[in-house]
């Protein structure tokens, strides 16, 4: 999943651009995103109506390039059903929908999360209408959760009180911190749920270890590079890049870029997202070094995977990616709660073809054998980082279906 607003700062130099915007003043150029593209991360306030505080947590999820691609349906009373947003898709990173449908499954964990925290234990039906054959997508509803009007007394589940807290720190960790064998046992702990169907079917995996960190972080950085350098990936990402507090503030979505300098650049016309920025160029090497600092300063990498070969048999391959999603809200979660960084490294996992050698590396190095029986879902760096901002939400209205 592509939670990754600075690591994707396209910066292209034109001409004498970058002197000239060094001579500018840049003292007033705050790097905080406008208040009202991150109000959503205090919380639903005074909200009184169960359904839409709920989903007012449930917009806080990660999704891939922040995109949130969800669409809700509140007509049917004590009832949320769960749609993706077509509108809001990524075909060239992610061409068969996997990372999409993974992002409607940290959207639902976190909103059974925010229903049992108010004692309501609803009931989970995965593609109500029926489930789209792998690598296609429809207009059938995701999920579909209900409740009756006197349920109640659903045990609150602790991840509840980081939802508000978490976040990606998109920058290099410190290297000075390892990160421990028994931090990566408790975070195993949260991801298969007894009890709860699809969830123990995602299977984890982690390794701090010395002597295989290095080839997972050289994974990491050279499949970026195969992102960078693939035109119509990284123009994906381009026409979703906001720069500066106008752009955020009116989309609220996308790569959020809001440093001074980038804001500057973009002033003066020498930050191009017109076409993608050449190898050697000065906006091309401030990206990969932006990549080659965190990927090198991965302290651990964990994983979340499932039967393909098996959920294929069963015509379940969409239920597996969902329920990936809802395992890696927990993780994250739980991640947050014992102070540490969660980062997914998306480029690996993508499904264009470009990326092939490196999706096939992955799955050797991760889980010893092709990607035909067992598929990764999440690859993640983890780590220690300061705090980081959050990324920016659009308001709730805009979720729900008419």
């Amino acid at each position: 999943m592509s939670f990754h607003p600075d690591r994707r700062a396209f910066i292209r130099l034109a001409g004498g651009g970058a002197a000239f915007a060094a001579t500018l003043p840049m003292a007033a150029c705050s790097a905080a995103y406008p208040p009202e593209a991150v109000a959503a991360w205090t919380g639903p306030g005074s909200e009184t109506d169960l359904r839409r505080w709920a989903l007012a947590h449930a917009i806080l999820a990660p999704n891939s390039h922040n995109r949130q691609p969800w669409l809700v349906d509140l007509r049917d009373p004590h009832t949320i059903t769960l749609y993706v947003d077509r509108e809001r898709l990524l075909p060239e990173t992610d061409p068969w929908f996997r990372q999409i449908m993974v992002s409607q499954g940290t959207f639902l964990e976190t909103l059974v999360l925010a229903l049992r925290q108010r004692g309501v234990d609803p009931h989970v039906q995965l593609f109500p209408l029926g489930e789209p054959p792998a690598r296609s997508l429809d207009a059938r509803p995701v999920a579909r959760l209900s409740w009756t009007a006197s349920a109640a007394g659903a045990a609150p589940d602790p991840l509840f009180a980081q939802v508000l807290r978490r976040h990606t720190a998109k920058v290099a960790y410190d290297t000075s911190r390892p990160v421990s064998a028994a931090t990566l046992d408790a975070l195993r702990t949260v991801v298969s749920v007894p009890g709860v169907p699809g969830l123990t079917g995602v299977s984890y995996g982690a390794t701090a270890d010395l002597q295989r960190l290095p080839a997972l972080r050289t994974l990491c950085v050279e499949s970026a590079k195969v992102e960078l350098l693939t035109p119509h990936t990284v123009m994906e990402s381009l026409r979703l890049t906001r720069v500066g507090p106008e752009e955020i503030g009116r989309h609220r979505d996308g790569i959020s870029v809001n440093g001074p300098m980038p804001r500057l650049f973009a002033a003066i016309g020498a930050f191009d997202r017109s076409q993608p920025p050449a190898e050697g160029s000065a906006g091309f090497n401030a990206m990969f070094d932006r990549f080659r600092d965190q990927s090198l300063s991965a302290m651990g990498f964990v994983w979340l995977s499932t039967p393909l070969a098996q959920d294929a048999a069963a015509g379940r391959t969409r239920s597996a990616e969902v329920n990936a999603g809802r395992a890696y809200m927990r993780l994250q979660l739980k991640a947050t709660e014992m102070g540490l960084q969660v980062h997914p490294m998306s480029q690996a996992p993508q499904e264009f073809a470009e990326m092939k050698p490196f999706y096939d590396q992955m799955h050797q190095l991760l889980l010893g054998q092709p990607a035909g029986q067992q598929v990764v879902q999440m690859f993640c760096r983890v780590g220690y980082a300061p705090e980081q901002a959050h990324s920016p939400r659009r308001e709730l209205a805009s979720f729900l279906r008419s």
